[in-house]
């Protein structure tokens, strides 16, 4: 009897920073999105950006309070998911708390493309 493959569904993630890491996340946020665009093309993540811990203010990302940040990616398993994480320059870098991340699997009601 063949076994097959997990089917893919949606994982919701929030990752937290490392304390004391906002000069270096900001240092290497290029290189970060510039990782994510493959992710983003295949379609395994959806969406992402930063979470703050308070509203900001202006447009200046050196004046915002970072948490962290969140991303729904759709992937078969918790472990895919961990391997995304630890991979990205967030992580590698040690901006990431990825021992510390909450990571959900969710039915989405809704999603705009």
């Amino acid at each position: 009897m063949a076994t097959t493959a997990p089917k893919p569904i949606n994982w919701i993630v929030v990752v937290p920073d490392k304390t004391g890491t906002q000069e270096k996340r900001l240092e290497i946020r290029a290189q970060h999105l510039e990782g994510v665009k493959k992710h983003e093309a295949s379609g395994l993540v959806k969406m992402g950006g930063a979470v703050l811990n308070d509203v900001p203010e202006g447009a200046d990302p050196s004046k915002w309070s970072f948490y962290g940040s969140t991303l729904n990616v759709v992937a078969a398993t918790k472990d895919e998911v961990l391997e995304l994480l630890r991979n990205d320059i967030y992580t590698t870098s040690g901006v990431w708390d990825v021992e510390n991340a909450q990571i959900w699997p969710a039915i989405l009601a809704f999603r705009h493309p």
